[in-house]
Protein backbone atom coordinates (compact mmCIF):
# COMPACT_ATOMS: atom_id res chain seq x y z
CA UNK A 1 0.00 0.00 0.00
CA UNK A 2 1.16 3.08 -1.21
CA UNK A 3 2.22 5.09 2.22
CA UNK A 4 -0.11 8.72 2.84
CA UNK A 5 1.55 11.84 2.73
CA UNK A 6 3.67 12.30 5.54
CA UNK A 7 2.72 14.64 9.03
CA UNK A 8 5.95 15.85 9.46
CA UNK A 9 5.41 20.21 9.82
CA UNK A 10 7.99 22.14 11.07
CA UNK A 11 9.71 23.67 8.53
CA UNK A 12 8.11 26.55 8.10
CA UNK A 13 9.39 30.08 5.89
CA UNK A 14 10.13 32.48 9.03
CA UNK A 15 8.99 35.64 8.72
CA UNK A 16 11.47 38.54 9.40
CA UNK A 17 11.00 40.06 12.63
CA UNK A 18 10.84 43.56 11.61
CA UNK A 19 8.23 46.59 12.60
CA UNK A 20 6.52 46.07 9.49
CA UNK A 21 5.98 42.56 8.84
CA UNK A 22 4.08 40.25 10.03
CA UNK A 23 4.12 36.95 11.46
CA UNK A 24 1.97 34.67 8.30
CA UNK A 25 1.03 32.04 10.72
CA UNK A 26 0.82 29.42 8.04
CA UNK A 27 3.37 31.03 8.30
CA UNK A 28 4.30 30.10 8.45
CA UNK A 29 3.06 32.24 6.89
CA UNK A 30 5.34 31.12 7.33
CA UNK A 31 4.73 28.29 3.89
CA UNK A 32 5.65 24.86 4.15
CA UNK A 33 6.48 21.64 3.36
CA UNK A 34 7.97 18.64 1.93
CA UNK A 35 7.12 15.88 2.22
CA UNK A 36 4.62 17.26 4.46
CA UNK A 37 0.83 18.39 4.30
CA UNK A 38 0.25 20.90 7.35
CA UNK A 39 1.83 23.96 7.13
CA UNK A 40 3.07 24.76 11.16
CA UNK A 41 0.74 27.99 12.05
CA UNK A 42 0.65 29.44 15.43
CA UNK A 43 -3.42 28.95 17.23
CA UNK A 44 -4.75 32.30 17.47
CA UNK A 45 -4.71 31.54 21.65
CA UNK A 46 -0.84 31.20 21.00
CA UNK A 47 -0.58 34.20 18.91
CA UNK A 48 -2.54 36.54 21.32
CA UNK A 49 -0.76 35.46 24.15
CA UNK A 50 2.34 35.96 22.74
CA UNK A 51 1.59 39.04 21.54
CA UNK A 52 0.34 40.29 24.64
CA UNK A 53 3.25 38.93 26.38
CA UNK A 54 5.64 40.77 23.89
CA UNK A 55 4.08 44.02 24.16
CA UNK A 56 4.01 44.09 27.80
CA UNK A 57 8.52 43.81 27.54
CA UNK A 58 8.10 46.34 24.27
CA UNK A 59 6.49 48.86 27.50
CA UNK A 60 8.46 47.93 30.36
CA UNK A 61 11.81 47.93 28.21
CA UNK A 62 11.00 51.74 27.31
CA UNK A 63 9.75 52.69 30.79
CA UNK A 64 13.15 51.07 31.91
CA UNK A 65 14.98 53.16 29.83
CA UNK A 66 16.30 49.81 27.87
CA UNK A 67 16.25 51.38 24.77
CA UNK A 68 18.71 48.84 23.10
CA UNK A 69 16.65 46.04 24.53
CA UNK A 70 13.54 47.76 23.45
CA UNK A 71 14.31 47.78 19.54
CA UNK A 72 14.15 44.15 19.98
CA UNK A 73 11.01 43.77 21.99
CA UNK A 74 8.77 46.62 20.01
CA UNK A 75 9.63 45.01 17.13
CA UNK A 76 8.33 41.40 17.47
CA UNK A 77 5.76 42.92 19.64
CA UNK A 78 4.76 44.95 16.48
CA UNK A 79 5.42 41.92 13.79
CA UNK A 80 2.74 39.60 15.75
CA UNK A 81 0.39 41.96 16.31
CA UNK A 82 0.33 42.74 12.85
CA UNK A 83 0.31 39.41 11.82
CA UNK A 84 -2.58 38.71 13.89
CA UNK A 85 -4.59 41.91 13.24
CA UNK A 86 -4.21 43.36 16.12
CA UNK A 87 -3.96 47.45 15.25
CA UNK A 88 -4.01 48.66 18.67
CA UNK A 89 -1.27 46.31 20.03
CA UNK A 90 0.89 47.33 16.40
CA UNK A 91 0.13 50.81 16.91
CA UNK A 92 1.25 50.97 20.38
CA UNK A 93 4.55 48.72 20.11
CA UNK A 94 5.31 50.78 16.83
CA UNK A 95 5.17 54.09 18.90
CA UNK A 96 7.58 52.81 21.57
CA UNK A 97 10.01 51.38 18.79
CA UNK A 98 9.88 55.02 17.47
CA UNK A 99 10.42 56.48 21.03
CA UNK A 100 13.39 53.46 21.13
CA UNK A 101 15.02 54.58 18.26
CA UNK A 102 14.91 58.59 19.06
CA UNK A 103 16.37 57.34 22.58
CA UNK A 104 19.72 55.86 21.06
CA UNK A 105 19.90 58.45 18.69
CA UNK A 106 18.81 57.01 15.81
CA UNK A 107 16.64 59.87 14.59
CA UNK A 108 16.61 58.86 11.07
CA UNK A 109 14.71 55.69 11.95
CA UNK A 110 12.44 57.42 14.52
CA UNK A 111 11.49 60.13 11.32
CA UNK A 112 10.96 57.28 9.00
CA UNK A 113 8.72 55.48 11.64
CA UNK A 114 6.32 58.98 10.50
CA UNK A 115 7.49 59.26 6.42
CA UNK A 116 4.10 58.47 4.65
CA UNK A 117 5.97 56.81 2.32
CA UNK A 118 6.75 53.82 4.49
CA UNK A 119 3.11 53.77 5.68
CA UNK A 120 2.26 53.00 1.59
CA UNK A 121 4.96 50.14 1.96
CA UNK A 122 3.90 49.16 4.86
CA UNK A 123 0.73 48.32 3.78
CA UNK A 124 1.78 46.55 0.55
CA UNK A 125 3.65 44.32 2.67
CA UNK A 126 0.85 43.50 4.58
CA UNK A 127 -0.99 42.98 1.49
CA UNK A 128 1.71 40.37 0.16
CA UNK A 129 1.58 38.48 3.65
CA UNK A 130 -2.13 38.19 3.17
CA UNK A 131 -2.14 37.31 -0.48
CA UNK A 132 0.83 34.83 0.46
CA UNK A 133 -1.78 32.64 2.69
CA UNK A 134 -4.46 31.86 0.17
CA UNK A 135 -1.82 30.99 -2.56
CA UNK A 136 -1.83 33.98 -4.62
CA UNK A 137 1.68 33.92 -4.89
CA UNK A 138 2.20 35.72 -7.67
CA UNK A 139 -0.02 38.84 -6.81
CA UNK A 140 2.28 38.61 -3.93
CA UNK A 141 5.32 38.63 -5.26
CA UNK A 142 3.83 42.16 -6.96
CA UNK A 143 3.46 43.97 -3.45
CA UNK A 144 6.67 42.99 -2.30
CA UNK A 145 8.36 44.28 -5.47
CA UNK A 146 6.51 47.21 -5.02
CA UNK A 147 7.18 47.79 -1.16
CA UNK A 148 10.91 47.08 -2.04
CA UNK A 149 11.14 50.16 -4.56
CA UNK A 150 9.89 52.55 -1.76
CA UNK A 151 11.90 51.43 1.01
CA UNK A 152 14.93 51.30 -1.19
CA UNK A 153 13.86 55.18 -2.67
CA UNK A 154 13.10 56.09 1.47
CA UNK A 155 16.28 54.23 2.53
CA UNK A 156 14.21 52.40 4.66
CA UNK A 157 16.98 49.10 5.17
CA UNK A 158 14.77 47.55 7.77
CA UNK A 159 11.48 48.31 5.58
CA UNK A 160 13.98 46.70 2.50
CA UNK A 161 15.01 43.83 4.34
CA UNK A 162 11.27 43.06 5.00
CA UNK A 163 10.55 43.17 1.20
CA UNK A 164 13.20 40.67 0.09
CA UNK A 165 12.29 38.22 3.07
CA UNK A 166 9.20 38.26 1.23
CA UNK A 167 9.66 37.92 -2.10
CA UNK A 168 12.10 35.15 -0.96
CA UNK A 169 8.64 33.16 0.65
CA UNK A 170 6.55 34.26 -2.58
CA UNK A 171 9.54 32.26 -4.42
CA UNK A 172 9.41 29.48 -2.31
CA UNK A 173 6.11 28.86 -2.14
CA UNK A 174 6.03 28.96 -6.42
CA UNK A 175 8.94 26.20 -6.11
CA UNK A 176 11.65 28.39 -7.47
CA UNK A 177 13.92 27.88 -4.50
CA UNK A 178 17.15 29.13 -5.88
CA UNK A 179 15.54 32.48 -6.80
CA UNK A 180 14.29 31.88 -3.46
CA UNK A 181 17.06 31.45 -1.70
CA UNK A 182 18.86 34.69 -3.64
CA UNK A 183 16.74 36.75 -1.69
CA UNK A 184 16.46 35.46 1.55
CA UNK A 185 21.03 36.04 1.35
CA UNK A 186 19.42 39.58 0.71
CA UNK A 187 17.77 40.01 3.28
CA UNK A 188 20.22 38.09 5.88
CA UNK A 189 23.05 40.34 4.35
CA UNK A 190 20.91 43.43 5.44
CA UNK A 191 19.82 42.29 9.08
CA UNK A 192 23.42 41.52 9.65
CA UNK A 193 24.65 44.99 8.60
CA UNK A 194 21.86 46.65 10.88
CA UNK A 195 22.43 44.52 13.94
CA UNK A 196 18.54 42.84 13.06
CA UNK A 197 19.13 39.21 14.89
CA UNK A 198 15.65 38.41 14.70
CA UNK A 199 15.74 38.62 10.98
CA UNK A 200 18.87 37.35 10.73
CA UNK A 201 17.41 34.44 12.91
CA UNK A 202 14.36 34.05 10.24
CA UNK A 203 16.44 34.55 7.03
CA UNK A 204 18.51 31.59 8.23
CA UNK A 205 15.74 29.53 8.90
CA UNK A 206 14.49 30.18 5.36
CA UNK A 207 17.69 29.41 3.60
CA UNK A 208 17.22 26.09 5.47
CA UNK A 209 13.87 25.52 4.64
CA UNK A 210 15.16 26.39 0.97
CA UNK A 211 17.82 23.87 0.93
CA UNK A 212 15.82 21.36 2.56
CA UNK A 213 13.37 21.32 -0.45
CA UNK A 214 16.24 21.22 -2.78
CA UNK A 215 17.51 18.46 -0.95
CA UNK A 216 20.39 19.63 0.27
CA UNK A 217 19.73 18.54 3.38
CA UNK A 218 23.62 19.23 5.42
CA UNK A 219 22.97 22.96 3.85
CA UNK A 220 19.82 23.05 5.61
CA UNK A 221 21.20 22.05 9.18
CA UNK A 222 24.09 24.09 9.01
CA UNK A 223 21.08 27.09 8.14
CA UNK A 224 19.23 25.51 11.01
CA UNK A 225 21.69 25.61 13.32
CA UNK A 226 22.90 28.69 13.12
CA UNK A 227 19.26 29.84 13.70
CA UNK A 228 19.04 27.71 16.65
CA UNK A 229 21.93 29.43 18.04
CA UNK A 230 20.49 33.18 17.33
CA UNK A 231 16.74 31.93 18.92
CA UNK A 232 18.35 30.55 21.91
CA UNK A 233 20.30 33.74 22.45
CA UNK A 234 17.74 35.98 22.33
CA UNK A 235 15.25 33.61 24.19
CA UNK A 236 13.15 33.09 21.12
CA UNK A 237 11.46 30.37 22.40
CA UNK A 238 9.24 29.88 19.21
CA UNK A 239 12.04 30.13 16.77
CA UNK A 240 13.73 27.94 18.69
CA UNK A 241 10.65 25.36 18.89
CA UNK A 242 10.55 26.12 15.08
CA UNK A 243 14.41 25.69 14.45
CA UNK A 244 14.77 22.18 16.45
CA UNK A 245 11.78 20.78 14.27
CA UNK A 246 14.03 21.65 11.48
CA UNK A 247 16.79 20.01 11.91
CA UNK A 248 14.90 17.11 13.09
CA UNK A 249 13.13 16.90 9.81
CA UNK A 250 16.82 17.55 8.44
CA UNK A 251 18.31 14.54 9.99
CA UNK A 252 15.11 12.76 9.61
CA UNK A 253 15.78 12.55 5.51
CA UNK A 254 19.18 11.82 6.33
CA UNK A 255 18.73 8.71 7.84
CA UNK A 256 19.22 9.26 11.31
CA UNK A 257 16.16 8.89 13.29
CA UNK A 258 17.39 8.50 16.79
CA UNK A 259 19.45 12.00 16.39
CA UNK A 260 15.84 13.47 14.42
CA UNK A 261 14.06 11.85 17.72
CA UNK A 262 16.52 13.75 20.21
CA UNK A 263 15.15 17.09 18.51
CA UNK A 264 11.70 16.58 17.85
CA UNK A 265 11.56 15.49 21.39
CA UNK A 266 13.34 19.22 22.46
CA UNK A 267 10.69 20.85 20.12
CA UNK A 268 7.93 19.06 21.74
CA UNK A 269 8.82 20.06 25.42
CA UNK A 270 9.16 23.75 24.08
CA UNK A 271 5.68 23.63 22.78
CA UNK A 272 4.17 22.52 25.63
CA UNK A 273 5.71 24.82 27.88
CA UNK A 274 5.05 27.52 25.63
CA UNK A 275 1.43 26.47 25.23
CA UNK A 276 1.96 26.01 21.21
CA UNK A 277 -0.76 23.52 20.62
CA UNK A 278 -0.55 23.59 17.24
CA UNK A 279 3.15 22.96 17.17
CA UNK A 280 2.96 20.75 19.69
CA UNK A 281 0.81 17.97 17.88
CA UNK A 282 3.41 18.54 14.57
CA UNK A 283 6.12 17.40 17.00
CA UNK A 284 3.93 14.71 18.04
CA UNK A 285 3.26 13.55 14.48
CA UNK A 286 6.72 13.73 13.50
CA UNK A 287 7.93 11.40 16.14
CA UNK A 288 5.55 9.10 15.23
CA UNK A 289 6.94 9.19 11.72
CA UNK A 290 10.42 8.88 13.02
CA UNK A 291 9.42 5.61 15.23
CA UNK A 292 7.65 4.04 12.16
CA UNK A 293 10.81 4.84 10.46
CA UNK A 294 12.56 2.83 13.46
CA UNK A 295 10.16 -0.15 12.83
CA UNK A 296 8.14 0.75 16.22
CA UNK A 297 5.12 0.60 15.13
CA UNK A 298 3.75 0.43 18.46
CA UNK A 299 5.17 3.62 19.25
CA UNK A 300 4.46 5.15 16.48
CA UNK A 301 0.71 4.39 16.71
CA UNK A 302 0.94 5.88 20.42
CA UNK A 303 2.40 9.37 18.99
CA UNK A 304 0.17 9.32 16.19
CA UNK A 305 -2.30 9.19 18.40
CA UNK A 306 -2.07 11.95 20.53
CA UNK A 307 -1.70 13.63 17.35
CA UNK A 308 -4.91 13.05 16.32
CA UNK A 309 -6.28 13.87 19.79
CA UNK A 310 -4.88 17.59 19.69
CA UNK A 311 -5.73 17.78 15.93
CA UNK A 312 -9.07 17.41 16.88
CA UNK A 313 -9.21 19.49 20.09
CA UNK A 314 -7.99 22.65 18.05
CA UNK A 315 -9.88 22.17 15.04
CA UNK A 316 -7.25 20.98 12.72
CA UNK A 317 -8.88 19.38 9.84
CA UNK A 318 -5.81 19.06 7.70
CA UNK A 319 -3.44 17.99 10.65
CA UNK A 320 -7.04 15.01 11.62
CA UNK A 321 -6.32 13.55 8.27
CA UNK A 322 -3.01 13.36 8.39
CA UNK A 323 -2.94 11.75 11.47
CA UNK A 324 -5.79 9.04 10.84
CA UNK A 325 -3.26 8.34 7.82
CA UNK A 326 -0.29 7.88 9.63
CA UNK A 327 -2.35 5.43 12.07
CA UNK A 328 -3.34 3.39 8.77
CA UNK A 329 0.33 3.34 7.60
CA UNK A 330 1.51 1.53 10.97
CA UNK A 331 -1.59 -0.55 11.34
CA UNK A 332 -0.91 -1.68 8.26
CA UNK A 333 3.00 -2.07 9.05
CA UNK A 334 1.68 -4.38 11.76
CA UNK A 335 -0.10 -6.32 9.46
CA UNK A 336 -4.01 -4.92 11.03
CA UNK A 337 -5.33 -4.19 7.40
CA UNK A 338 -8.64 -3.96 8.61
CA UNK A 339 -7.89 -1.30 11.22
CA UNK A 340 -5.88 0.21 9.05
CA UNK A 341 -8.58 0.87 5.80
CA UNK A 342 -10.32 1.72 8.73
CA UNK A 343 -7.91 4.61 9.30
CA UNK A 344 -7.52 5.30 5.48
CA UNK A 345 -11.27 5.84 4.80
CA UNK A 346 -11.27 8.35 8.04
CA UNK A 347 -8.61 10.38 6.26
CA UNK A 348 -10.10 10.01 2.93
CA UNK A 349 -13.69 11.68 3.72
CA UNK A 350 -11.76 14.01 5.99
CA UNK A 351 -9.35 15.28 2.66
CA UNK A 352 -12.69 15.31 0.47
CA UNK A 353 -14.34 17.54 2.93
CA UNK A 354 -12.07 19.59 2.69
CA UNK A 355 -10.81 19.96 -0.64
CA UNK A 356 -7.46 18.31 -0.23
CA UNK A 357 -6.56 16.39 -3.55
CA UNK A 358 -2.82 15.30 -2.37
CA UNK A 359 -4.54 13.76 0.90
CA UNK A 360 -7.31 12.00 -1.10
CA UNK A 361 -4.88 10.78 -3.41
CA UNK A 362 -2.64 9.90 -1.00
CA UNK A 363 -5.27 7.75 0.87
CA UNK A 364 -6.45 6.19 -2.20
CA UNK A 365 -2.74 4.87 -2.23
Amino acid sequence: MQLMRLNRVNLVALVAILATSAISSNSSNMSVLLPITRALAQTPETNTSQAARLSNLCREDVNKKQYQAALQSCQLAATTAQGMGDRSTQGKSLNNLGKAYQNTGNLQQAQLENNPLKAEADKLIEQGNKQLDPSQFRAALGSYEQALKIYQSIKDQKGEENALNGLGRAYDSLGDYKKAIDYHNQSLAIARAIGDRFGEAASLGNLGIAYYKLGDYKKAIDYHSQHLAIARAIEDRLGESHSLGNLGLAYDSLGDYKKAIDYYNQDLAIARAIGDRLGESHSLGNLGLAYDSLGDYKKAIDYHNQDLAIARAIGDRLGESASLGNLGNAYNNLGDYKKAIDYHNQSLAIARAIGDRLGESASLG
